[in-house]
C-alpha cells in the first residue's frame, strides 16, 4: 500500500511543480539574459538551422550578432548535408571581421520530413525529443534562436522545461520566415504562446497575431 501511495504521489508532485513553474514564469513576465547593456559576460546562443531558405535567413540574423553571443551552438538535422558547410563558412568570415569566439555544430534527428504523414511525425518527433533533451540540458543555452524548421520544436520544448524548472532562464526568440505572408507556420503556431519574442516579416501577420512584432524583411 505504501508503495502504491508513493507511485501516485511522485508524479502528482512533479506535475504540480511543473504547473507552478509555468504559472510563475508567465505571471512574472519576461526576462532578458541577452541585454548587452546590463551584463558583461557573453550570452550562450543556440541556433536551430533549417534548410534552404530557413538556413539563409537564420544565418543572416546570426551574421548581425557580435561576439558577445558566445558560445554559439548550431543545431542541424542529421539529414541536412548543406547547412553545416554554410555555418562553417559564416564562422570563418566572422573570424576575419571580429574577435574570435566559440561555436559548435550539433546534429539531431529531424522531427518531420517533407510530405511525412502526421502519424509517423508524432513518432519521429518523440524520438527527436528524447535525443535532443540531453543536448539542450547539457549546454543550457541562455537564448534559443529559430525561424521555423520542425527541428526547433523539441529544442524549444527542452528550453521551456529548463526555464520552468528554474535550471536556466532560457529565452526563446522565434523569427517567422519571409515566405509566411498570411498565416504562421505550424511551428510558430505551436510556440506562439510560449516564445519570449516572436517576429514576423509581413505587417498582415502582426495584425492577425497581436503577440508578434513586425520587423520588416531581414534577408
Amino acid at each position: 500500500m505504501d508503495v502504491l501511495v508513493f507511485l501516485i504521489l511522485v508524479p502528482v508532485c512533479i506535475l504540480t511543480y511543473l504547473l507552478y513553474r509555468i504559472v510563475f514564469v508567465t505571471v512574472n513576465g519576461k526576462h532578458n539574459p541577452s541585454n548587452a547593456d546590463k551584463r558583461k559576460d557573453p550570452a550562450s546562443l543556440m541556433v536551430v538551422v533549417g534548410s534552404g531558405g530557413h538556413t539563409r535567413e537564420v544565418l543572416c540574423l546570426v551574421r548581425q550578432l557580435g561576439s558577445h553571443y558566445s558560445p554559439r551552438y548550431y543545431i542541424i538535422a542529421d539529414t541536412d548535408k548543406m547547412s553545416e558547410h554554410k555555418v562553417h563558412a559564416l564562422e570563418e568570415s566572422r573570424k576575419e571581421e571580429q574577435e574570435e569566439s566559440q561555436y559548435f555544430v550539433i546534429r539531431i534527428p529531424r522531427s518531420r520530413n517533407v510530405k511525412q504523414s502526421w502519424v509517423t511525425t508524432v513518432l519521429s518527433t518523440l524520438y527527436a525529443a528524447v535525443y535532443t533533451f540531453p543536448v539542450v540540458f547539457r549546454r543550457k543555452p541562455e537564448i534559443i534562436l529559430c525561424n521555423g524548421p520542425g527541428t526547433c520544436i523539441p529544442v524549444c520544448l527542452a528550453g521551456l522545461i529548463l526555464k520552468w524548472l528554474n535550471f536556466q532562464r532560457t529565452m526563446i526568440v522565434y523569427v517567422e520566415s519571409i515566405c509566411r505572408v498570411t498565416s504562421l507556420s505550424l511551428s510558430a503556431k505551436i510556440l506562439y504562446r510560449f516564445a519570449d519574442h516572436m517576429f514576423v516579416q509581413w505587417p498582415t501577420l502582426q495584425q492577425q497575431y497581436p503577440k508578434c512584432q513586425y520587423i520588416g524583411r531581414i534577408a
